[in-house]
């Protein structure tokens, strides 16, 4: 086999990527705010309510509707992509899926296509990407689909790095652990320090004129010793929209009577000051346990107690019961709020929080190496996400628990890329 050394199609200067299953643009607007100088030329979802928000944000008719399973390489060839960014299904590897199938499951399906057909395709064709990050929910690490993709992935020259991080580590206060691959191909490679087989708890930090790997992050609340308040991230607050009116007025994302007669004790309750939240998923305000924070806005009253004194009124027969609960003025997150602490937006009040998250972030081994100067997230862009008319709040609560943190995904894109320089060649197959 032989081998020619040409420019990486004549585009030495701007990355192209491709976005799969691009719901509604996390990884898009990571690669925007990251260093690289990099535009997305396509991207594929099969969900029309995605795309219609995609197209509002990033311009029209760069997201088609598409079943992944019918992308074919020669397709894919044509738009000459340097880098792939993907983010497949999570439900066939979720822990909170008992019935989870892992590679049984179809919507599996696509994702293998991808790199068990069309990638080798597109080696032999010469018109691979040269640089790769999937996104997955944690457990995906121990699945039989990531097994093969590393495979795979090695066998066609790629080198790989693993991760597993949520926002916490970022001074971001919401735990989201998620699981994330790199890959790159020659003459790009990682840092010696990173180990091809094994999985990292935090991102490899530049020292002097190497990196290094730091000892992996742990989650404080695993400490039994640690208060909540002490994880080093953002207070909510900061986070959380500005409130008109009076706060003693029904919220218009109050949770119901009803919810809160049945399942209020199965709640996760964060206050403005508390500095993480729940994973929020897909089924956010449609599920209770293990799908997401609410909030409690009255911090006058003590949250134990006042449950304590429902519960025994609810015991004891007493109607409306609930009417004890009601002064905690307990709330979903609006979709407004989530998009902050996914980072889509930035918070609220961002001068007031910038030194802190530049010392969190820092202290969780981000690449030194990068210009600390771009940290601020308003300074990439004056970026607005944005809803189109038509879009229920049911709907947006699904694709953004869908959706990824664009804040760690962008620290990732920013390490993957430490060694790409404009013009840097690649070595392609000679056909």
């Amino acid at each position: 086999m032989s081998y020619v050394i040409i420019s990486m199609h004549d585009r030495s200067s701007v990355v192209r990527a491709l976005e799969f299953y691009s719901g509604i643009g996390g990884l898009h607007l990571a690669l925007k705010r990251s260093k690289v100088p990099g535009i997305i030329v396509k991207a594929f979802d099969w969900d029309p309510n995605a795309a219609k928000v995609y197209d509002a944000n990033y311009g029209p008719s760069l997201a088609t509707k598409k079943d992944i399973l019918e992308l074919s390489a020669p397709l894919l060839a044509s738009y000459c992509a340097d880098f792939w960014i993907l983010s497949p299904a999570c439900q066939p590897y979720t822990v909170l899926n008992p019935n989870a199938q892992g590679i049984l499951d179809p919507r599996a399906k696509s994702f293998l296509h991808l790199v068990r057909n069309v990638l080798p395709e597109l080696v032999e064709m010469g018109a691979h990407p040269t640089h790769f990050l999937v996104e997955n929910v944690g457990g995906f690490e121990g699945s039989t689909t990531r097994q093969i993709v590393i495979s795979q992935l090695h066998s066609l020259g790629y080198t790989t790095a693993e991760f597993l991080l949520t926002p916490l580590q970022f001074g971001i206060p919401n735990s989201r652990l998620r699981y994330y691959l790199l890959a790159k191909t020659a003459p790009f490679i990682f840092p010696t320090c990173v180990q091809p087989a094994k999985t990292y708890r935090c991102i490899p930090q530049y020292n002097e004129h190497d990196y290094e790997t730091l000892s992996s992050w742990i989650d404080p609340r695993m400490n039994l010793d640690t208060e909540l308040n002490d994880v080093h991230a953002t207070e909510i607050r900061h986070y959380l929209d500005d409130e008109d009116g009076s706060p003693s007025s029904p919220h218009l994302h109050a949770v119901s009577d009803r919810v809160l007669e049945k399942w209020g004790r199965l709640f996760d309750i964060v206050l403005p000051s508390t500095k993480r939240t729940c994973c929020f998923t897909r089924g956010y305000t449609q599920l209770v346990e293990r799908a997401g924070s609410i909030i409690q806005m009255n911090t006058e009253l003590d949250t134990g107690k006042t449950f304590d004194s429902f519960l025994a009124a609810q015991a004891a027969g007493q109607q409306d019961a609930v009417s004890i609960l009601r002064p905690l003025l307990l709330r979903y997150f609006t979709p407004s709020e989530l998009l902050r602490i996914f980072h889509f937006n930035p918070p609220l009040h961002p001068k007031k929080i910038q030194s802190s998250l530049l010392s969190t972030i820092s202290s969780t081994a981000i690449g030194a190496k990068r210009d600390e100067s771009n940290d601020d997230e308003s300074s990439h862009s004056n970026f607005e996400f944005v809803w189109p008319e038509g879009i229920s709040n049911k709907t947006k609560y699904r694709l953004i628990g869908n959706s990824v943190n664009v804040r760690v995904v962008t620290e990732l894109i920013n390490f993957l890329y430490e060694d790409w320089e404009p013009g840097l060649t690649i070595a392609r197959k000679n056909p």
